[in-house]
């Protein structure tokens, strides 16, 4: 598996869910697609999605 990093290609906003998509193997549209489903009805998600942005390092 590779690691969680952002990626500079083929990223929308900051590019978390390209990066979880990445690291797990997951298709990112799917990614992308659950992650806003889960910012509208759990606006908890925004902050984590947030905090990921800060925390998960860009790849170089």
């Amino acid at each position: 598996m590779n690691s969680l990093v952002r990626p500079q290609q083929g990223r929308w906003i900051a590019g978390v869910c390209a990066a979880i998509a990445n690291r797990f193997g997951w298709n990112v549209t799917l990614v992308r697609i659950l992650t806003l489903i889960a910012v509208v009805f759990f606006g908890l998600s925004l902050w984590i999605y947030i905090l990921l942005w800060i925390l998960v390092p860009s790849e170089r």
